[in-house]
């Protein structure tokens, strides 16, 4: 299982719900943590509390459906001089629920994808590189399990380009220690999810993190996080590696 304790994490979406959920379970296991969050305001919660375990803890504020406030965090990030080898690309963006699904504006895709699609892949991009030739990373890009739902159909068409050009990744790097995932954490009660939702945020772990701790050089997996609801770190590694599949695409 791979040992966190004092390497660098980007998590964004750190403010709440999964987000501020996996940065605790990543300080308890003491990594340290640059967390995005909208507002740094947003981020004055999460910081205390991660602070707490005795790492170290940066805030960057950046709204990720602006490329260009993107690039300005990643070169933020540049400047603290520090190696993130681990990033939980786990921000989202629901739009809009339609119910007249055939008058979708093309406005839910645009911003649909700008979030949830162009800002994980700009910054998995900038920091894949860095990854390799350090020769350790780990990236886990969230994903989502909606299926024929066409009210929703920009948010579940950025997610189905997100996990196409994941997984194109995740072969290229397939046998290294640079492991590319994918997460699902299922239905949950967040701001995202609604007040409805089946799930509590908590179910989603340890499922939406083992993506970081699984250590046999295979990439191109998704971890379903409910599948893992009520395992332990060492049970949800120990399962991952021996039961989900490692590349759901095709090679031919």
């Amino acid at each position: 299982m791979t040992d966190v304790k004092g390497r660098w994490a980007l998590i964004t979406g750190a403010s709440r719900g999964i987000g501020r959920l996996a940065a605790l379970f990543m300080a308890e296991h003491g990594c340290n943590l640059i967390l995005h969050g909208r507002t740094e305001a947003h981020l004055e919660g999460v910081l205390k509390e991660v602070r707490a375990f005795g790492v170290e803890a940066i805030p960057d504020a950046c709204e990720l459906s602006d490329p260009d406030e993107v690039e300005a965090m990643l070169k933020r990030i540049d400047g603290l001089d520090l190696s993130v080898d681990i990033v939980l690309n786990n921000a989202g963006f629901q739009i809009a629920y339609r119910t007249d699904w055939c008058a979708t504006p093309f406005d839910d895709y645009e911003q649909s994808f700008r979030v949830n699609t162009i800002a994980p892949m700009m910054i998995m991009y900038h920091f894949l590189r860095k990854m390799i030739a350090r020769g350790f990373g780990r990236i886990v890009n969230t994903t989502s399990g909606i299926r024929r739902e066409p009210q929703q159909a920009g948010y579940s068409a950025s997610k189905a380009a997100l996990d196409k050009v994941t997984m194109d990744l995740a072969a290229q790097t397939d046998g290294t220690d640079v492991i590319i995932s994918l997460t699902d954490p299922g239905w949950c009660r967040t701001d995202l999810g609604g007040p409805h939702a089946p799930n509590s945020p908590e179910s989603a772990l340890p499922g939406v993190i083992a993506g970081v701790f699984v250590d046999d050089r295979k990439s191109g997996r998704c971890f379903v996080a409910p599948d893992f609801h009520g395992m332990t770190l060492a049970e949800a590694v120990e399962y991952a590696e021996r039961n989900v599949p490692y590349y759901l695409g095709s090679l031919d």
